[in-house]
């Protein structure tokens, strides 16, 4: 083992639009503890936290919003055409990312620990992890995301992929190298490929195989609530098509699989009778896909509410938010509220992390929101 006792650490990294986040979520698929810290950076030069006043203070109150945030898409114009503004505002952010990043590792309750860094090898935490990851994708593919997922111009996306160091260094110092050029399968299979081998080593062989179609997360009054695994894909694809009348393949939910999570519900003859896409980052969970069959909608609500709430314990997530469409019904709505969540507006929600995810999920469609605190103590505070 290596800095941190009684842990595995991964150290997760790769140019740009590789497809970091979907090894990410897979392995967190697999029972691992992942912590984005790219994302952390993003909540680092949030209004009150450590990095916001120098990082204005560094740049100039034109790269602030009319809402006193950081504008990140001007920051990162401005840091990515100069590769001296960029060591500038490193020099500012990762000693508090690194700060975050020990204290999310000491907490967490799981053995093998995940850690997404673009930047992982340019910094001391390369040193610090047991296996270096390194996840490859060609240039083009490199390109067509950037352009086509995160609607960047043409010059942006060159500009992005110029500013990296080369990814053939990354690949010299890796332990593990994963090919995303797209097929998810493929993708899938090597991740779970390395995730056996880690096990093995760890536990000698004597735990037994986790359950390829899904381990129990909650169990009781009639309803099993499982993880959603590639395994079952088709069935998960079958249940949204027939909920929404829509033509949901396998292959849709294997991508939505490097998106986020599934929990499947089942009754006492295992026929699915519900099903919650969730994610936790950031230490906070967002459920934003809810179906229901023919059940009781309060008894699936309540099953599958319960599970997510033990699973984001488990990652330490600090708040939980519920999406429904404007047109859910009063009865979906109240089976949410009988377990605790209460009706909110995104003005009304001031942790600005909080807000920020939130923000990601209506900003182009408005959707009911519901939400329960899922702690007392913020984890990060003050990050």
């Amino acid at each position: 083992m290596g800095h941190w006792p009684n842990k595995y650490v991964i150290g997760l990294t790769g140019n740009i639009a590789v497809g970091k986040s979907v090894i990410r979520q897979m392995l967190q698929h697999l029972g691992a503890y992942t912590i984005d810290a790219d994302k952390l950076s993003h909540q680092a030069i949030m209004p009150g936290a450590p990095a916001y006043k120098p990082v204005v203070q560094t740049f100039g109150q034109f790269i602030l919003g009319p809402d006193k945030r950081i504008n990140r898409q001007m920051l990162g114009q401005i840091v990515f055409s100069n590769p001296d503004a960029l060591k500038q505002l490193e020099s500012i952010t990762h000693p508090v990312i690194r700060q975050a990043v020990d204290i999310l590792i000491k907490r967490a309750k799981q053995r093998i620990i995940v850690v997404e860094a673009i930047k992982l090898l340019e910094g001391d935490l390369a040193d610090k992890v047991d296996a270096i990851w390194v996840v490859d994708a060609k240039p083009q593919t490199q390109y067509k995301r950037l352009v086509v997922r995160r609607q960047m111009s043409e010059a942006e996306a060159k500009q992005r992929i110029l500013a990296q160091n080369k990814q053939d260094e990354k690949l010299k110092k890796a332990d593990v190298v994963i090919q995303n050029d797209g097929n998810v399968d493929e993708t899938w299979q090597q991740v779970q490929t390395e995730w056996n081998k880690i096990r093995q080593m760890l536990t000698g062989g004597t735990e037994p195989e986790p359950d390829v179609d899904g381990e129990i997360i909650n169990s009781g009054e009639g309803i099993t609530v499982k993880r959603g695994m590639p395994n079952n894909a088709a069935s998960i694809a079958s249940f949204i098509s027939k909920q929404t009348d829509k033509d949901v393949s396998r292959m849709d939910v294997m991508m939505t699989f490097g998106q986020k999570s599934y929990l499947v519900a089942h009754n006492s003859h295992n026929e699915t009778i519900g099903l919650m896409g969730w994610t936790v980052e950031n230490l906070v969970t967002r459920m934003d896909e809810f179906y229901v069959g023919d059940s009781n909608i309060k008894d699936v609500a309540h099953s599958m509410v319960t599970a997510v709430e033990e699973s984001s314990k488990e990652l330490q997530s600090e708040v939980g938010f519920i999406f429904l469409p404007q047109s859910a019904s009063e009865t979906m709505v109240n089976a949410f509220k009988s377990d605790g969540y209460e009706p909110i507006t995104l003005s009304e929600i001031k942790v600005p992390v909080w807000r920020e995810a939130v923000e990601e999920v209506t900003a182009s469609n408005p959707m009911v929101i519901l939400w329960k605190q899922l702690r007392q103590d913020r984890v990060l505070q003050p990050i």
